[in-house]
């Protein structure tokens, strides 16, 4: 491959990483979130790297559960959308797939259906996300359409999201938590709240269930872009070659738009990545990158192909260096607080241009 840009992803890791859910929230089960292609890091060999240390997967739609189901995962595979259309529910009963359901017609759908064979469906609850479930004072007649209905499975769960975990000194996640225990008091069945910040940062909200997601890829996920005393194993690096070294005067532009003018005569390193490879195109001047293993700063605005950085103080620094556009040695939360996101948009930007490299598998894989 003669561009070389890699996205490494460091399997060992990920398995390091859903060791510490389980550290974390030992009482409770494991829900790893593989949706959106495993947050960009490839499904099937993400939960392949999972599977031994987890209970079940969390995906949005039938069609993520199909792949799975047909590379052979037999764990529950839980539908965080539920189903989008009444057809979605034959499919999830022949997949064996768990739907949540959000809104009435859904409900709807699962008591009147005659399916191939019975689902067991989780109920969400809208404890202040407000954006998908059912208010709380609603959740207990949702259960009663639902419980003995002929293609119900007797176990119903119930399930709510976190808005502001991310946020340790906001109390927000308290009162979801109050709202969520008293919006299901009295009614069985297993419960789930916690996201990687729940399971983080909020002990109270662990439940029977944690669902991991952001924290399983080695990111925090909290806004101050720290994990606590539990360490996370990046999993991802992102990385590229040095392609060019150029030395221009003082005031020369570098890039479109001219946004950027050297202050002083300087080298200029080019770097065989762009937002074609999914690197952030609005990242600004200054965005830290790692040439060498030598901490620099991005300058200029991002290509589709190629971007530039500051060579000085990196003297004999040549062509064909290794490059890290964020993973191992350059947080990515650092890299997406630079660029305004977070880490997961990094990820799951990822384009395939920038092939997968598997390791910490039994081999070395190449996608």
């Amino acid at each position: 491959m003669s561009r070389r840009v890699w996205a490494t992803v460091n399997l060992s890791a990920l398995r390091d990483n859903a060791r510490t859910a389980r550290a974390a929230a030992p009482r409770s089960r494991i829900m790893a979130v593989v949706k959106s292609d495993a947050y960009g890091h490839g499904m099937v060999p993400a939960a392949t790297a999972l599977a031994p240390e987890t209970d079940a997967f969390a995906v949005t739609c039938v069609e993520e559960a199909a792949v799975l189901r047909e590379a052979g995962f037999r764990q529950p595979i839980v539908l965080l959308e539920g189903p989008f259309a009444a057809e979605d529910l034959e499919s999830a009963a022949a997949l064996g797939l768990e739907p949540v359901l959000h809104t009435e017609w859904q409900v709807e759908a699962l008591a009147r259906a005659r399916l191939s064979a019975p689902v067991a469906p989780w109920i969400k609850v809208d404890t202040g996300m407000h954006r998908l479930g059912f208010p709380p004072e609603a959740v207990g007649e949702v259960w009663r359409r639902l419980h003995g209905a002929p293609s119900v499975q007797p176990q119903i769960g119930f399930m709510t999201h976190l808005a502001c975990a991310d946020d340790r000194a906001d109390t927000a996640t308290q009162r979801q938590l109050a709202v969520f225990d008293e919006a299901c008091a009295g009614l069985p069945g297993p419960r789930s709240a916690a996201n990687s910040a729940g399971v983080l940062g909020w002990p109270g909200g662990h439940f029977d269930w944690i669902r991991p997601g952001i924290m399983l890829y080695g990111a925090s996920p909290f806004i101050d872009g720290r994990g606590g005393h539990q360490p996370l194993a990046p999993v991802m690096t992102l990385e590229g070659r040095l392609i060019a070294v150029n030395h221009y005067r003082a005031g020369d532009a570098l890039g479109y738009g001219a946004t950027w003018r050297c202050p002083e005569p300087m080298p200029v390193g080019v770097i065989s990545v762009g937002y074609g490879d999914g690197y952030p195109r609005h990242a600004p001047s200054g965005t830290p990158v790692l040439v060498d293993g030598v901490r620099t700063a991005l300058v200029g605005r991002v290509s589709m192909d190629m971007l530039c950085v500051d060579l000085r103080g990196h003297p004999g620094v040549a062509v064909g260096a290794p490059a890290t556009l964020w993973g191992d040695g350059l947080p990515a939360e650092e890299v997406a607080g630079a660029a305004g996101t977070i880490s997961y948009e990094l990820f799951c930007r990822t384009t395939p241009r920038a092939r997968r490299r598997y390791v910490g598998a039994a081999q070395t894989e190449v996608t």
